[in-house]
């Protein structure tokens, strides 16, 4: 079989400090209906959608002085790091994050208040709190905007050295894994530093350090908040994420003012289609010290001044245009013909990567315990399936293989099959592999 067949492509793990490889379980859930979430209604600080824009989160920050963020859109981030992935949130930065409302709270006034502080010992708290939903993409041909209104910490001088606000955005793939930074993709829509009156926006992707995206500096721009400073009022920060354009780009706005745009031929194929074949999530926080600081002269000191608070009056996110995110209807992909496993609809964990297998293209790598892929509208006809197989390949150590198992309908279902992957010969090592078969509740097995 050439690489135009099948589910899963590879279960390849591409860096030595991921997790173990192949000796768990991945879950592949196909035709699985798609989740939505209900708007909320605008209020007087969230703008109403322009003209042939559709919103589709928003939170305006309303509520009691004192009180947390709703956790209907928003979780917590604590402590130093996720569990399990880089310390110190693979920034250096110093803070522990914390979900007390000494940190982050609404302020009662229509605004979020993120308050680093200090305690007598020298230790600093901050606060990182990040959306539920990891969807936030743009749909086939069309645009995605995310925005918010946000006063940077109004401190300036010696007194803001180490602070570190931002409003920015993670892929997917990030969230429970930790390790696949930075070729999940990055956008930094506003992060400043030091108190001074300069904003960046950054486009991470690739790998680290170099590669295609400079990293650990990524594809950057910088501007100035005009009229008052970033520090003194509030400014709009925005992103558009564009699919409607011949080359997709990515733009970044300061008060309405595009100062920096990223575009797909920038970077390779490849580089692109990991940082944005997947939703995102959107991040809020103020972190203390780390690798941007300290390209800025460093910090926190005895000097640095505690308390001074990043307030976000609202975010807001659009689509427009495009097809939508209906899902496709039945009959979209024949369950007896070829699926190709990079075509997915949703994933959780997974990346893509150049294929050397027959007629090239892009193979899925990196499958590891709960990841999954999502393949909507399989037609399986009036007649039964009994057979399917994958085209696999695995480079992993003797006696090392994983289960990855094949649901209808909900990845909560039942499998209604499986097959094992051992070691191939190879990473690029390519094999047919026949799964393991049964009939549930009258439904026909699935065949790829």
């Amino acid at each position: 079989m050439s690489d135009t067949s099948g589910i899963p492509r590879t279960l390849r793990r591409p860096r030595p400090l991921r997790r173990a490889l192949l000796a768990v379980v991945s879950t592949l859930a196909l035709a699985a209906g798609a989740a939505t979430a209900a708007s909320p209604s605008a209020s007087a600080s969230v703008p109403p959608p322009p003209s042939g824009w559709t919103q589709v989160f928003a939170d305006d920050f309303n509520g009691a002085a004192g009180s947390g963020v709703n956790t209907s859109n928003w979780r917590y981030a604590t402590g130093k790091g996720y569990p399990g992935g880089p310390a110190n949130w693979g920034t250096g930065e110093i803070e522990t994050m914390t979900s007390s409302t000494d940190n982050v709270s609404l302020d009662g006034n229509g605004n979020l208040r993120i308050t680093p502080r200090r305690d007598g010992s020298g230790n600093w708290t901050s606060g990182r709190v990040e959306t539920n939903r990891t969807d936030f993409q743009p749909p086939a041909g069309g645009k995605l905007r995310v925005e918010s209104r946000i006063q940077v910490p109004n401190v300036t001088g010696a007194a803001a050295k180490g602070y570190w606000p931002a409003f920015w955005m993670l892929g997917a793939p990030y969230r429970g894994n930790y390790w696949n930074w930075p070729a999940v993709g990055e956008l930094d829509i506003m992060e400043n530093t030091q108190g001074n009156n300069t904003v960046f926006a950054t486009m991470h992707c690739g790998t680290s350090p170099g590669g295609p995206c400079n990293e650990t500096s990524g594809i950057g721009g910088s501007t100035t908040c005009q009229g008052t400073t970033c520090q003194a009022g509030f400014h709009t920060y925005r992103m558009e994420w564009d699919r409607s354009t011949s080359v997709e780009e990515i733009r970044f706005y300061l008060d309405g003012n595009n100062f920096h745009t990223v575009r797909a031929n920038q970077v390779d194929a490849t580089t692109w289609a990991n940082a944005t074949n997947h939703g995102y999530f959107v991040i809020l926080n103020v972190a203390m010290g780390g690798g941007f600081p300290d390209a800025f002269g460093g910090g926190p000191d005895s000097g640095t001044q505690p308390g001074h608070s990043m307030l976000v009056d609202y975010v807001q996110v659009l689509t427009s245009g495009g097809g939508g995110t209906t899902p496709p209807p039945s009959g979209n992909r024949d369950a007896y013909g070829t699926i190709q496993a990079e075509s997915y609809d949703g994933q959780s964990g997974v990346l893509t990567e150049s294929t050397s297998d027959s007629g090239g293209g892009q193979n899925v790598g990196a499958l590891a315990n709960g990841d999954w892929l999502q393949f909507k509208g399989v037609d399986f006809g009036s007649n039964p399936a009994r057979q399917f197989s994958a085209r696999v390949a695995s480079g992993a150590g003797a006696g090392v293989s994983g289960l990855v198992e094949v649901r209808l309908d909900s990845r909560g279902n039942a499998p209604i099959g499986s097959f094992a992957v051992g070691n191939t010969g190879g990473w690029q090592s390519w094999a047919d592999d026949p799964g393991e078969h049964q009939q549930r509740d009258g439904h026909p097995s699935t065949s790829t």
